[in-house]
Formats: C-alpha cells, structure tokens, sequence
C-alpha cells in the first residue's frame, strides 16, 4: 500500500488528483521540447543565418522579455479563467509559435516567432501552479510540483534525441513543424478532462476531503496591486530573479559549452544532455519529496521547506568548477548534481505562494515571479553574451551559478522567516 503523498493513491481518498498531474507533466514535455530546440540548432542556423554570440543572446533575450510580461498577465488571467482555459489558451499560443519558427528567414523572423513563443509559455507556470493548488492539500503540493516540473527535464532529454534526428533527415525546418503537429494532441484532452475538484464527476466525497483539508480560503477578493505590498510576494519573486536565469542559461547555453569545451556536435549532444537532464527528473522529485517528508515526519511547513532548499542550494555549489573538468563525464556529473539542485529547489519555491496566499490569489504571485525571474534570464543572456564574446569561456558564468541558490534561500529566509498566512 503507498502513503498518500505517493503517486500511486489508495484506495481509501481516490487517486484523481494524480492524473490531473500526469497531465501537467506532459504539457511540461510538450512545453520544453520547444523551449530547447532553439539552443540544440544554434550551431546549425547560427551558421546558416551568420549570428555571433551576441546575435543568439538577443534572440534568447527577446523571448524572455515577452515570457516576462505574458508570464505576470497570465497569472491574473489564471485566477480569473482558472486553470482549465487559462493553461489551454496559453499551450495553443506557445504549440503555434513553435510551428511558426519553421518559417522564420534571419534574426528578425526568429525574434517574432521567440516572442510568440514567450507569450504562450508564459503561462505554462502559473497555470500549472494554479492546478496543483486547487487539486492538492499544502502537504503534498511539493511533490506535486516535483512531479509535473519533472515534464521540463524530459523535454530536455527528449529534445536531443528527437531534434537532431528530424533534422539530419529533413531539415531544421521540419524539426519545428513535426514536434509542433504531435504536441497539439494534448489540448483536447485537457480540455475533456480537466475540472476543478468539486465540479468533477470521477472525484470520491474522500478525496474531495482530503484536497481540501486545509483550513478554508477567505472569500474576498484581493486586489492585484495590494500583493505587491507584501513581503512574501516578494520572496518568492526575488528568489525566482536569482535561480530562474541559472536554469535558463542551462537550457540555452549547455550544447554550445559542451560543443566549445568538449568537441561535442548535433549528433553527440545526446548522451551528455540526457544524463544531465535525469539527474535533473531526481532533483525535481526528490526536491518536492524530501520537504513533504519532513513535513509528514512532524517538522512545520517552513522547516521541511527550508531544510529541502538549503540542502539544494549546497548541491550546486560545485558547478563554480565545471569548465575546468577536462573529462567530459566529470563535467556531467557537476553539471546535473547543479541542475538537480536547481530542480528540487525550484521545487519548494514553487510552493511559497500556495504556502501562504490563499487560492484566489495565487497564480497572480506567480505571475508576478516570474515576471521578475524572467528579467534576471534577461540579464543573464546579456551576461553571458557579453562574457563569450569578451572573454571566452564559461567560468564567470559557472560562478555565478554556484552561488545564486544560496543568496536565493538567504533572501527567502529574510523576508519570510516563518512562512506563515498572510495577512490581507
């Protein structure tokens, strides 16, 4: 018999909430499968088109200025549609944007289809967040998490080995317009299947319970600007603009790392990106199992997630040294503990507003987040622009990210030293 904080359910609560889950997790696939294949033909239209490094941050930079906006409407548009249209208008923006890419000529045709893009996926997130807290009790809301943010890391393995494939065979443009044709299948299916708990047919009166065992939500409505006057929207938001832009330049700059650093080409990536990316699927759902673990084993909520984060934050750390790894599989290992740490910290993170808002209000912080965690990925990819052209190698760029998870935690901890419900 599994715990009730495992995806398996028993039989005694139900089991539903997990399939809304699973959903979320292959809407995750869909969702990074065409985040990541800009950065898996970078070597291939860079060459093409004639961009340098600059060129390619300006690309990526665009797209994160748009994600930023999208992602702090969307979060409102979360709380008002709720999940179900909310997340399903965003994923048919984003599927057609990614299709679109196969029709861009020059730096100018990409930047449109990567601002498309950035609009429509800026509300994977919020929408996914929303889901997990209408769906689930604050006690599992980190696995939870863990699980469905685990979807990123399969993208990303799937993407080296989908991507270059397609493209060896009928060219980059047929990679776009393949994998953007196959992900439109899950639209219907989460529109068909998709309901808040209480307007569900297949949800037992024990289950119901059980998602809504926390103490209940108040019923006014808050007014979007009064939750940036709060120092928990804040600790969330500035804990995103430290790690979000760790994770983004993982996704767009590890293929040319390990291109320049290891010899590496479209046809090698694959191994090296998805050894980094399972480690990745640990991090994530062990990061989100660990703290609801504590949690069950008696410690407070703020506790278990501060423990699981700082545990994290120390896993990353030993990145500082990756470009220094002369053995490619030395550089691997560094890289995915990092980004494992990264996962399961975000994991936590995730939890913050659901922790201490109540849910009315939480997809409107986690717009706001992201909003801002977006604006440290767009600091990054000037960052790292600026030190590739200049300087020529990775370290800066590994330093920064092996210090970011713990600053992160310090400025959480600071601002929300008890993670208690906010007052409003």
């Amino acid at each position: 018999m599994t715990t009730e904080t495992g995806a398996a359910p028993t039989a005694r609560i139900g089991n539903y909430r997990w399939v809304v889950v699973w959903l979320l997790f292959a809407a995750m696939v869909i969702n990074y499968v065409d985040r990541q294949t800009i950065g898996l033909l970078k070597p291939t239209l860079s060459e093409e088109f004639g961009w340098d490094e600059t060129d390619y941050a300006n690309l990526i930079l665009c797209f994160q200025a748009s994600y930023a906006v999208a992602y702090l409407a969307f979060g409102r548009v979360m709380d008002r549609l709720g999940a179900r249209w909310g997340f399903g208008i965003a994923f048919l923006i984003w599927q057609i944007a990614h299709i679109a890419h196969a029709g861009a000529r020059g730096l100018t045709g990409f930047i449109f289809a990567r601002v498309a893009l950035g609009i429509g996926e800026g509300g994977g997130f919020p929408g996914g967040i929303k889901a997990v807290t209408e769906w689930f009790p604050k006690k599992e809301r980190a696995f939870a998490t863990g699980i469905f943010n685990a979807g990123t890391n399969i993208g990303a393995i799937v993407t080296p080995l989908v991507i270059p494939a397609i493209t060896l065979a009928w060219g980059w443009e047929m990679a776009f317009i393949i994998t953007g044709a196959a992900g439109l299948i899950w639209l219907p299916i989460w529109l068909l299947v998709y309901r808040r708990p209480r307007e569900h047919a297949k949800v037992t009166a024990a289950e119901l319970a059980h998602i809504e065992q926390d103490p209940a939500d108040p019923e006014e409505k808050i007014a979007w600007l009064k939750l940036f006057t709060k120092r928990e929207t804040w600790a969330y938001a500035l804990g995103k603009f430290l790690i979000d832009p760790i994770w983004w330049m993982f996704l767009f700059w590890l293929p040319d790392f390990l291109g320049k650093r290891h010899g590496l080409d479209l046809k090698t990536f694959g191994p090296p990106l998805i050894a980094i990316y399972l480690l990745s699927d640990v991090g994530s759902v062990g990061g989100g199992w660990l703290s609801s673990m504590l949690m069950k084993r008696g410690l407070t909520l703020n506790a278990a997630r501060k423990i699981a984060m700082l545990i994290c934050a120390l896993c990353a750390v030993p990145v500082a040294f990756a470009a220094f790894a002369d053995n490619l599989w030395v550089a691997v290992a560094i890289i995915g503990l990092a980004t494992a740490a990264h996962q399961g910290f975000s994991a936590n993170l995730y939890t913050l507003p659901g922790d201490v808002f109540p849910r009315s209000a939480v997809g409107s912080v986690i717009g706001i987040g992201g909003m801002v965690g977006a604006i440290g990925g767009m600091a990054m990819a000037r960052y790292a622009g600026w030190v590739l052209d200049t300087i020529g190698t990775y370290t800066p760029i590994f330093i920064v990210a092996g210090s970011a998870y713990l600053v992160a935690l310090a400025v959480v901890h600071l601002l929300t030293p008890k993670m208690e419900p906010v007052k409003l």
